[in-house]
Order: C-alpha cells, then structure tokens, then sequence
C-alpha cells in the first residue's frame, strides 16, 4: 500500500493508498507526524511512500520517518508524468508539481487549470500535451483577512462568511465583501483570461476553502478537496515504477 503525506502550512494531510484508490485520510499537527506515521504503518503495512512538505520537515526527522517506511520526498528533481517548462524549476514548489501530476493523470490530453485555495491561492496551468508553463501565487482568504487586521490600527480580524451582498453596509460586511467577493472576481476574472487563450478548457478547484468557493463561482469547475494527495500518489507511481 502507498502512504501520501502533504506537510502544509498549518497541518498534515496523509492519506493510504491501494494503487489510485484512496482507502483512508488522516488529518493531523505536524508534531505528531513521527507516532502517527507509525501508527498508519502498523494498521497498513506501507509499501512505498511519498511526502510534499511546504512547511520543511528537518532532515533529522525525515531521516526518522525514513526508518520508519520506505519514503520519497517531492523535489524539482524528482521524475513528472508532464514536460516542466517553468523556467525556474527548482523554486517550484511541491504541492505545485503534485497538483499538475493529478492534472495530467485525472485529465489526460486536455488543457487544464488547477486552482489551490488554501493559505496561498495557487494558479497552475497545464495544456493537452503535458506541458506545464506555470501559472500565479495570490493571498488565500485567511491571510487577506489577517493582513487587513494586522496592517491597520481599527479594523477587526475576522473569519470568512457567505457572501449575501456585494456592497457592504458596515465595517464587517465591508471586510467581508473586500476579501470573499475580491477573491470571487478574481478566480472567476483569471478563469476568464484563460478561456480566451484555451477556449477548451478543463478547471479544478482544490485546497482548504474548495467548498466554501465552489458554490460562488461562476464558472463550471471540478471541486476535489483531495487532488494534492490524489496528485502526490500519481508521482509515488510514477517513481516506483522507474
């Protein structure tokens, strides 16, 4: 069985999978990410295994994790089932190069744009040959938030909440429209450039806030919360069978 783990900014995603059948999601803090693995391990008997860490594990606690399965970390170096024209291949991140594998593999021969709305809202662009050009890094919804709080002296921190009005009639209802329908207009604005150049064009939606977004947004999309791990899995295939 192969195991997935996706380090992020605030917590660990591990998932367990028989070939591209996911059988089991974790969800954890990244300080328990030795006994947990352990655990996954004995319940499962992990086969091979695959870690993306946008937040960096330390060399001496992957060096563990490593005693503990047989495990591959995400790198520029790592092999891709697409052609990576980026032209800076080494700043390109994990969860980036994870994203596009699940791209090619779920979505084959098409030209697709994944977007990740999580800490970061990611924009990754991949076209029906497998090449992938990259694509743009924007805040995601909690940092807009915290910056608006943090950067002012009055206005308060608050938590993202369902659009009813776009013109907002306090100061909280002004945030909220600000950020939530900013990132509305933006998503659906990027969409929009994109179906100009690739008017064939397959979208997905992914990350922390895919259902809170999915439902707002205009455009016809494919929401799956899980395609950084669906992606992560495709690579550990992808590698094990070099």
């Amino acid at each position: 069985m192969n195991l997935v783990i996706d380090v992020g900014n605030t917590r660990v995603k591990a998932a367990v999978f028989t070939d591209d059948k996911m059988i089991e999601l974790f969800v954890f803090q990244s300080s328990k990410i030795l006994s947990e693995i352990k655990s996954i391990n004995k319940k499962f008997e992990i086969t091979h295994a695959i870690i993306s860490d946008v937040a960096t594990i330390s060399e001496s606690k992957f060096l563990k994790i490593q005693k503990i399965v047989p495990i591959i970390k995400v790198s520029s170096s790592i092999s891709t089932p697409f052609h990576n024209k980026y032209k800076t291949p080494k700043t390109l991140g994990a969860d980036r190069i994870a994203l596009v594998a699940a791209a090619v593999k779920k979505f084959p021969k098409q030209n697709i744009l994944v977007i990740d709305a999580g800490t970061c809202i990611t924009f990754d662009f991949v076209d029906e040959n497998a090449n992938y050009f990259g694509g743009a890094i924007s805040p995601g919804i909690d940092m807009r938030f915290k910056a608006l709080h943090f950067y002012t002296s009055k206005l308060p921190l608050l938590e993202k909440s369902t659009l009813n009005n776009f013109i907002g009639q306090n100061t909280q209802e002004s945030i909220n429209s600000g950020v939530v329908n900013g990132i509305i207009q933006e998503i659906d604005g990027v969409i929009g450039q994109y179906k100009k150049k690739y008017q064939v064009l397959t979208i997905v939606l992914t990350g922390g806030d895919t259902n809170f977004l999915s439902k707002q947004l205009k455009s016809s999309i494919f929401a799956n919360q899980n395609f950084l791990l669906e992606g992560l899995n495709e690579l550990l295939i992808f590698n094990k069978n070099k």
